[in-house]
């Protein structure tokens, strides 16, 4: 018990060191990181896809291609709703009920042409 006890704590103790060198690395540690390198600045400057707002009162003009996606997509959506919620049931499942129901009838049937007869 105590060999398991000390071999965890020393997994314990190797783990700790491997995640402070991996925060010293991300930026946690001295020296320049990855993002903090000569050309990189400390937080982002602009607007969006370097697109600056439009004056107060005015709209967005939209780009050629944007209303051809957008009635794709939406069309797309429809589309594949209406065909997803009309697609006919092949499960296992469904196929086995209707063959038990028609099973039962015939039974029902047999049952009620061979009580007839006594």
């Amino acid at each position: 018990m105590r060999a398991i006890s000390t071999a965890a704590a020393a997994a314990g103790g190797m783990l700790r060191a491997r995640v402070r060198s991996a925060a010293r690395v991300r930026g946690g540690g001295e020296g320049a990181g990855r993002w903090t390198t000569p050309g990189h600045e400390e937080q982002p400057k602009g607007y969006l896809f370097n697109r600056p707002p439009p004056p107060a009162g005015e709209s967005r003009k939209w780009e050629d291609w944007e209303l051809p996606c957008y009635v794709t997509s939406f069309l797309t959506v429809v589309i594949l709703g209406v065909g997803l919620n009309a697609k006919p049931d092949l499960t296992i499942e469904t196929w086995a009920h209707e063959k038990a129901l028609e099973r039962l009838k015939q039974k029902e049937l047999a049952a009620a042409s061979g009580g007839d007869a006594e």
